[in-house]
């Protein structure tokens, strides 16, 4: 089939990878605007925009897929199908009608759970045992259109989100794969999703991604896996920001002093920080103060060296 691959970040290459070794031909695809990046703010295109560039694939990058403009070289294309993989902007009916088989999404949960733009960080954050990404036919509402096919992938205990979605972003390219070989040949029936079981992953905001320390300690883990690496959690301390790495939970410190500590409050030892939460103690991993590097959060602490008590805020 004739391809026009939608995507932006880089969790969308592999798929794009993938499809171009395929019996399949991108002729193009189209992605997010070259957006200002890095602290000098100039201008960079997306991942799934370099790989075309490099590839000498058209690349198609419309303010909103709505254009005149767009519709009509998307036209011109005559694409038999368009897959999707975190293009970033809802399509148009006017879009969606140009393909004979339509748009098809390779998205990262097992729908209907987890329908919108972070449902990884949302399966974390939740604490999910096991997710998974599903293909599926693209319509006007939000992630609500019938089903190719699933794939299955279990939440490990120290799973970040960019963990987990790297692995689903390798087998999600395998499934979309055989989702288009499946549609091409006639074996693939789109199914429509169970009413039962929906539940929404809107994008996290940075506001989100604030440590709360009186809550319990399993859910400090969860969202700050669940945030990593993006928002990035982060608390505050002596009024500055502080990028927080994934935490491990622990029973108590050292000499049971972890067990007494009240929520937010250090406790520093020679090789580890432990943090209190509304329930026991967690174990800082790494982190970033303000303008500074990301570094393990026992060396962080002999440079700050934190008085008796004093605590995150």
């Amino acid at each position: 089939m004739r391809l026009v691959f939608a995507g932006t970040p880089q969790v969308a290459v592999p798929a794009l990878e993938a499809l171009a070794a395929s019996r399949h031909e991108v002729v193009a695809v189209v992605t997010r605007p070259d957006a200002p990046a890095g602290r000098g703010r100039t201008l960079s295109r997306s991942p799934v925009g370099r790989w075309a560039d490099a590839a000498g694939v058209e690349v198609l990058a419309p303010r909103r897929p709505s254009e005149p403009d767009f519709l009509a070289r998307l036209a011109d294309l005559a694409p038999d199908c368009c897959p999707v993989v975190a293009y970033g902007a809802l399509i148009p009916r006017a879009a969606l009608d140009v393909p004979k088989h339509g748009w098809v999404n390779l998205h990262f949960s097992v729908l209907p759970a987890w329908r919108g733009a972070a449902p990884v960080q949302r399966a974390v954050m939740a604490g999910d045992e096991v997710t998974g990404a599903t293909t599926f036919l693209i319509e006007p509402s939000l992630d609500s259109g019938p089903v190719y096919g699933v794939l299955t992938e279990r939440i490990g205990a120290h799973d970040t989100a960019g963990d987990l979605l790297g692995r689903l972003a390798a087998s999600g390219s395998r499934l979309l794969v055989d989702t288009l070989d499946g549609i091409e040949d006639g074996r693939l029936v789109a199914v429509p999703q169970p009413g039962e079981g929906v539940s929404p992953a809107p994008k996290v905001s940075v506001e989100e991604a604030q440590v709360d320390w009186t809550r319990p300690a399993f859910a400090i883990d969860r969202q700050v896996r669940g945030c990593t690496p993006e928002p990035g959690a982060w608390t505050t301390l002596r009024g500055e920001r502080v990028r927080l790495g994934p935490v491990r939970l622990v029973a108590e410190g050292p000499d049971g002093v972890g067990a007494r500590l009240a929520p937010g409050v250090l406790a520093v030892g020679r090789r580890e920080v432990l943090v209190g939460t509304g329930t026991g103690p967690v174990r800082l991993g790494t982190v970033q103060a303000q303008g500074k590097r990301e570094m393990p959060a026992a060396d962080w602490a002999r440079g700050l060296r934190p008085a008796d008590g004093e605590a995150f805020a």
